[in-house]
């Protein structure tokens, strides 16, 4: 791939992990990477069951102190964001440069006229 070129991955229909997994090993070899449609990505298993462990992990808090909880992302974007980011070496500047290289949006924008819309 030459310099300056982006990758541009959609996000619908593919597994949260593997799609991240490929995400994390191209940002890592230095390449520009934008998933557009985080909301359509899929999450194998039961849906309830899903369901209950997430539920779950967002009931997770620090009881003698709640503001000092780790934040726990909702938005579709940001939970790709997270995953990917656990796949990287993110506490060293190679793998803060790398999760850098990565955009991961919801929906499909599009350029027209100048001005940037969503579909």
């Amino acid at each position: 791939m030459a310099e300056g070129q982006v990758l541009v991955l959609d996000g619908r229909g593919h597994l949260l992990g593997r799609l991240a997994a490929i995400v994390a090993k191209q940002v890592r070899l230095g390449r520009k990477v934008v998933v557009v449609r985080c909301e359509g990505i899929n999450i194998s298993g039961n849906f309830y069951r899903n369901k209950l462990k997430y539920l779950a992990f967002l009931r997770k808090r620090m009881n003698t102190n709640p503001s000092r909880d780790p934040y726990r992302f909702r938005a579709p974007s940001l939970i790709v964001w997270s995953t990917v980011r656990g796949m990287l070496p993110h506490e060293t500047e190679r793998g803060q440069a790398a999760l850098e290289q990565s955009l991961l949006t919801w929906g499909v924008w599009l350029m027209r006229s100048g001005r940037s819309t969503r579909q």
